[in-house]
């Protein structure tokens, strides 16, 4: 069985950091030892004690992580922007490698590892390096987080296209409702996906206002009734 998943979005805001720290607190209620990483969060907020990267720090909780959130999330930018230029701009150089050696450290540790991406898989991280190099470089399958609107079924099956044309290994996808107001592509999106794409469809994860966001527990609940996890260990458990 693997012992790490990428999570990666067809997009930035489509839910990625909710379904990561959704199934850590899950796993580990289920007594699985859970890491996570967030190798690089843009758009962190500056602080007297430093830049607060809010996605890895979300992670961190939902996991009851004790590793040191520089381990967790080794580059924190500030800038709003796709790494690769939020890290021109500040004149931070990132070392891939260096994410790759606190994996490996990290991953000793666990039952299972879940890495965060940012944006979607071809989201500059460094230079020309992106989401799916980082990828192919941690040697882990992933899982794509879609968001529930029109369109989505364009963005999402180009993201599988993409990455099995690059060799990258997706255990399924996730669907995520962004709108109270569900209309009729919410609807169908789901089964359309999963007939074209042929992959698994994990899950479709309900509207959660912002209020209830802030319930930790809850996300957990949420996860577990709407996630089909035993199908997504299924899957993990067959890669090989």
């Amino acid at each position: 069985m693997e012992k790490g998943i990428f999570i990666t979005g067809t997009d930035t805001g489509v839910g990625k950091t909710l379904v990561a720290g959704g199934l850590a607190r899950l796993w580990l209620k289920c007594g699985k030892r859970i890491g996570v990483m967030k190798p690089i969060e843009s758009g962190c907020v500056r602080t007297d004690s430093g830049l607060q990267p809010h996605d890895a720090l979300f992670l961190k909780e939902m996991s009851y992580s004790i590793d040191d959130v520089d381990l967790i999330n080794p580059y924190r930018l500030e800038h709003p922007l796709a790494p690769s230029i939020a890290a021109e701009l500040e004149g931070v150089e990132i070392d891939l490698k260096e994410i790759d050696r606190i994996y490996q450290q990290l991953e000793l540790k666990y039952d299972l590892m879940l890495v965060e991406g940012v944006g979607g898989l071809l989201a500059p991280l460094y230079k020309t390096f992106n989401n799916a190099d980082l990828i192919r470089l941690l040697g882990i399958p992933m899982i794509v987080v879609a968001r529930n609107t029109l369109g989505t079924i364009n963005h999402t099956l180009l993201t599988v296209e993409y990455a099995q044309s690059n060799g990258l290994t997706i255990l399924g996808i996730i669907i995520n409702t962004l709108s109270r107001s569900p209309d009729l592509s919410t609807k169908t999106n789901p089964q359309v996906i999963k007939k074209l794409s042929g992959l698994p469809l994990l899950g479709v994860i309900p509207f959660l206002p912002l209020p209830q966001r802030e319930d930790l527990s809850l996300i957990a609940e949420l996860i577990s009734e709407h996630i089909d996890t035993d199908r997504l260990e299924e899957v993990l458990r067959g890669v090989v």
